[in-house]
């Protein structure tokens, strides 16, 4: 979108105020401590974090200074030393949390397993010095492409203690997409499994590893280590292919944490751009620890009772923050669970949250419009009494869906945490504390403390109240990305030159549109650019046509979203053929599948519209507004005065 403003079209009114039993036992109790705690960090945002980082984490050697910042470059906790998976695991054996489940496991056929913080700490530690026995030292990235199974977060954790970067690749990615990841992050090993389950099927990991590296496509990889999850056969190459349970044998679980500064690099996660040249997150150890931490702890109100859920995968960065680092790092136990609602047992999430007896259950909205859809039957037919917490991840969410699991999941009773964050944020944005904000149907309501938000003009101005406008951070936070991996002039150019600085104030915009309503709460109203949310997954629009152009069949494509009740958008892909292809049904197929093997089957369009021409401005950018309302069935609206041949749109309005 590149109109100034943003029009606001969403009106909601009702509101829910926590519960009293809830509010009384929260960490935050109410809306005046919340206040009183973020007019404190706005007022001195370093002393605020400082603060919280001597009482929250456990540091090797203390910092120098807690904010280093050359925009739009910051440097947190200058010269600390600490370790993430130090402070997730070992200084919770000298308490009572040593016998205190810190994963419990279930997977998809039915199996399951519990570690303690004792045992999880010794099969990281094991981990870690099987990956140094490969050669992995501190400073080499090691790729990890694995199921939902708990060597997942082990793996993670091992690659983190020895100092070595990780970079997780979604197991939904195709062998292609895996090959960009690794090849940009030159990684030195990569972490996967013989295979997962997913939907009542085993998805074929390890094959898809084969093929990423198959003629030395990823020279930096010299080894790759295969955990057995589903026990069919695969292809182990002599000398670089290890079994894990091999490996393991005789191995001591004896793996001191390295001292790690806290700028060390912790992990590069790759998010939306071209399949050409992924765009590698970058996040560092000391503020991405505090930061996880102090948002687990207060956006769920974590409890030492809890059992905690989060439904998303390890390979988004909900799963690195809100599985893995947030809650180990404050000793809660951690639920993860390897498949998904699926024909078989439609039901069964709710089968996981009755038998563990959940209190915490964090999820996508595209989630909960599928459960909508499966029927209330199957909530209703298990035991959810344990629930006492839901979250959302992912998108805004539609008040109606919000309404629905809040009276059918939560019983009326569960605040909802609608958290609004990003790759590149690191972690939770705008959000509930819910034992202190009342919560509106479709907001995320107000900014964690020392988060400093605002809605703006292009030129740096807040807009009035319920005027949209782009939503935009105006000073640094711990948890923020450093830089887009090996490319810093991509990192300035992507998320700070949209917005220029005013007064000697920087802007961080990442591409999302919002209004803010008279109480001071945020609505995020979706993105402003070209990306394309798919039942929670951010993709590129870029990526997508990248992978249709380069079928030899299509001469230009321009992909945009289309409203979906169940995923939030429908991928819908605008064509234009070489000259010698006739379109077909077959080729629509062909197309699809193609996209399917580039990037993976979440990119697939869901419709296909052939077009003799593409509609573009003079300088021949195609204009995806236009296009958008067309897929969306819309009368085309607002300023076409830049439409280069005005034809080319009546014949896609005729019959596309």
């Amino acid at each position: 979108m590149t109109e100034a403003t943003i029009e606001s079209v969403l009106q909601e009114n009702r509101s829910f105020p926590p519960p009293a039993e809830f509010s009384q036992q929260a960490h935050i109790k109410s809306l005046e401590e919340y206040e009183q705690l973020y007019d404190r960090a706005k007022a001195d945002p370093e002393a605020f974090w400082a603060e919280l980082a001597e009482q929250e984490l456990d540091w090797f050697q203390k910092w120098d200074r807690v904010l280093d910042w050359q925009p739009p470059f910051a440097q947190w906790f200058v010269n600390g030393k600490l370790n993430i998976s130090y402070n997730c695991l070992d200084r919770h054996l000298t308490t009572w949390r040593r016998n205190k489940a810190a994963l419990i496991w279930e997977g998809e056929p039915g199996d399951s397993c519990t570690y303690t913080y004792a045992q999880l700490h010794r099969e990281v530690c094991q981990f870690a010095n099987v990956l140094k026995q490969l050669g992995v030292q501190k400073g080499d990235v090691v790729g990890i492409y694995m199921p939902m199974i708990p060597e997942a977060a082990v793996a993670m954790l091992a690659c983190a203690r020895i100092g070595a970067p990780h970079t997780v690749v979604f197991g939904g990615f195709s062998a292609e997409a895996l090959r960009d990841r690794l090849n940009d992050g030159k990684a030195k090993l990569v972490i996967t499994a013989d295979g997962g389950w997913r939907k009542d099927t085993i998805v074929p990991l390890k094959e898809q590893v084969d093929k990423a590296l198959a003629e030395k496509a990823v020279p930096t990889v010299a080894h790759v280590l295969v955990v057995e999850r589903t026990k069919q056969g695969v292809h182990m190459e002599a000398g670089r292919d290890h079994w894990w349970h091999d490996l393991r044998q005789g191995v001591s679980a004896d793996c001191p944490a390295e001292p790690m500064d806290s700028e060390d690099m912790l992990f590069i996660l790759y998010t939306s751009g071209s399949t050409g040249k992924p765009k590698g997150v970058v996040h560092t150890t000391g503020g991405y620890n505090l930061y996880t931490h102090m948002t687990t702890k207060w956006v769920f109100d974590l409890r030492d009772t809890d059992v905690y859920w989060c439904t998303a995968d390890v390979g988004w960065i909900t799963g690195h923050s809100y599985i893995v680092y947030g809650p180990l790092s404050n000793g809660a136990t951690s639920l993860m669970y390897e498949g998904a609602p699926r024909p078989s047992n439609p039901g069964c999430f709710w089968d996981v949250i009755e038998k563990y007896g959940v209190n915490i259950f964090y999820t996508a909205p595209t989630a909960i419009r599928a459960f909508i859809k499966a029927g209330e039957h199957l909530p209703k037919a298990r035991d959810l009494s344990s629930l006492r917490l839901l979250g959302t991840v992912g998108e805004p969410i539609n008040p109606e869906a919000w309404m629905w699991y809040h009276r059918v999941i939560g019983g009326g009773r569960c605040p909802i945490v609608d958290t609004w964050w990003q790759t590149e944020t690191g972690g939770h944005m705008l959000t509930p504390l819910p034992g202190a904000i009342p919560t509106k149907p479709g907001s995320a309501t107000r900014p964690f403390p020392g988060i400093l938000a605002d809605v703006v003009d292009l030129e740096g101005n807040s807009v009035g109240t319920n005027e949209g406008g782009y939503l935009a951070i105006r000073y640094p936070w711990p948890g923020m990305m450093r830089t887009v991996y090996g490319d810093d002039d991509r990192f300035r150019r992507t998320y700070w030159e949209h917005i220029p600085p005013k007064d000697g104030q920087y802007f961080y915009f990442a591409g999302d549109g919002a209004r803010k309503d008279a109480d001071g709460y945020y609505w995020v109203m979706g993105r402003v650019d070209d990306v394309i949310n798919v039942a929670g997954h951010r993709l590129g629009t870029m990526e997508i046509e990248s992978a249709l152009v380069s079928h030899p069949a299509v001469a230009e494509a321009a992909v945009v979203g289309k409203p979906d009740d169940l995923k939030g958008n429908e991928i819908v892909a605008f064509i234009t053929l070489d000259g010698n292809v006739t379109p077909s049904e077959a080729l629509k197929a062909e197309l699809r599948q193609h996209v399917g093997n580039e990037i993976g089957a979440i990119a697939r369009p869901g419709e296909i519209r052939f077009s003799d021409a593409l509609p573009k401005t003079r300088s021949g950018k195609i204009m995806r507004r236009l296009l958008r309302s067309l897929a969306a069935g819309q009368e085309v609206s607002g300023d076409t005065s830049t439409l280069e041949d005005r034809s080319v749109l009546d014949k896609l309005r005729e019959g596309v």
